[in-house]
């Protein structure tokens, strides 16, 4: 049978990582399922990649392409320092392999699959053929009441991302994308809503994420006999991601049930701002900074935990999220209009986003319900049921048929 060929950009793509760079590799796995692939990615992802398919041999052959900027442009970029820059220059010089693949092969579909963040500039000559855009997102903004209390750095920052939002509707850049996308998957509301109405047909919610069944089996938990409510929070230590929320609601509640624990884990440029959160709140002994860890070390966690904190005020940490059904645990999380739409108050105690107190009070409240065993329990069991529907099998073929069924329009269109 022969299968629709797709072009795909993604940029962040390798396999046994989480966050968008294994976003990018479940997507490839399971869209190969079912198109013909060519796919671009970093050199630097080279090693990682052929390794893994040389164990792991797939039905499909995929088409891997790899490019990275001469190391002169690319030396001073650590980690994620740098990456928007990098990533423009990586687009603009990455092009015309693009073209001249997609024209050698005749294909004509091009995907832009990462980096989701709408507000970033594309390949020109993927956008001439039939244009699949997303999952994108990117264009959430924090309200100011929630910023007032980030480092100044975040503050610049918050503050730069409202204004850029604020201009969206000005944005020739984004206007054009819009235009030229015959496709785009919209992480969230924000993202849809911002989608100009003559171009919002084109316009689905499809999340990036999906549910990766574990071998829980294999990960012995720990026996604990001191009675204490084990929660973790997994995410880079950036502002918008609602730690010194969850510092201030562990807070409240330790002054009712002194036997709660939080573990944070991940690294980033707030590490200093929350351990200062710690300990303004006298939460010394109730928080702890655990760092990065390895992904065996972070499964450990979820096998051990009582329960999944993720106060985001946008679209992230969303791969643990979803991990929380496989691990069956209860999720606690703040409603962004996008993952959140998978999940409801019968698997996981959703909070709406409101003013900031009210916020960090439902949080304490939800976080006291969590010491009940029996609800732990129930929420747990419901949520890994939901999961076993959001697997990324479930997800391939929901991409497969969304973008098949866009495409055959659009052909149909042009008779």
């Amino acid at each position: 049978m022969n299968r629709l060929k797709i072009f795909v950009s993604s940029y962040a793509c390798e396999p046994n990582l989480g966050s968008e760079i294994g976003v990018g590799w479940h997507w490839v796995l399971e869209m190969n399922k079912y198109f013909e692939l060519w796919v671009l990615t970093r050199k630097s992802n080279q090693q990682h990649i052929e390794e893994w398919m040389k164990q792991n041999p797939q039905e499909h052959e995929i088409h891997w392409l790899y490019y990275d900027t001469p190391y002169w442009m690319r030396f001073w970029k650590k980690g994620l320092r740098g990456v928007r820059m990098y990533y423009l220059l990586w687009q603009q010089m990455s092009d015309s392999i693009v073209r001249k693949t997609m024209e050698r092969e005749n294909i004509e579909i091009f995907h832009l699959l990462t980096y989701g963040n709408a507000l970033w500039r594309i390949s020109p000559s993927g956008q001439k053929k039939f244009f699949v855009w997303g999952p994108t997102g990117g264009v959430d903004s924090i309200p100011e009441e929630y910023c007032q209390h980030y480092s100044k750095l975040w503050q610049r920052t918050e503050w730069k991302r409202r204004m850029m939002v604020k201009a969206l509707p000005y944005n020739p850049t984004f206007k054009k994308q819009c235009k030229n996308a015959n496709l785009i998957l919209c992480k969230s509301y924000s993202i849809y809503d911002n989608i100009p109405e003559k171009y919002r047909h084109k316009a689905v919610l499809f999340t990036d994420v999906a549910v990766e069944p574990q071998a829980v089996e294999r990960f012995f938990p720990h026996t604990y006999k001191d009675g204490i409510t084990r929660f973790i929070m997994v995410g880079r230590l950036e502002a918008w991601r609602g730690f010194d929320l969850a510092i201030e609601a562990m807070a409240i509640a330790v002054k009712e049930n002194s036997k709660l624990h939080l573990d944070i884990l991940g690294k980033g440029t707030e590490k200093e701002q929350i351990l200062q959160h710690i300990k303004q709140n006298d939460m010394e002994q109730h928080v702890t900074m655990c760092g990065q860890v390895t992904m065996d070390e972070y499964y450990q966690k979820m096998v051990d935990c009582d329960c999944v904190l993720n106060p985001c005020l946008k679209e992230g940490a969303v791969t643990t999220a979803f991990d929380s059904m496989s691990f069956s645990k209860p999720l606690v999380c703040v409603d962004t209009g996008g993952y959140t739409r998978y999940f409801d108050n019968d698997c996981a105690i959703v909070i709406p986003r409101e003013g900031r107190e009210e916020v960090i009070r439902n949080l304490a409240n939800a976080i006291l319900r969590m010491t009940d065993p029996a609800e732990r329990k129930r929420l747990g069991d419901e949520a890994h049921k939901r999961g076993l529907g959001y697997t990324w099998a479930e997800k391939g073929k929901s991409i497969y048929e969304t973008i098949t069924k866009a495409y055959r329009e659009y052909k149909a269109s042009q008779n």
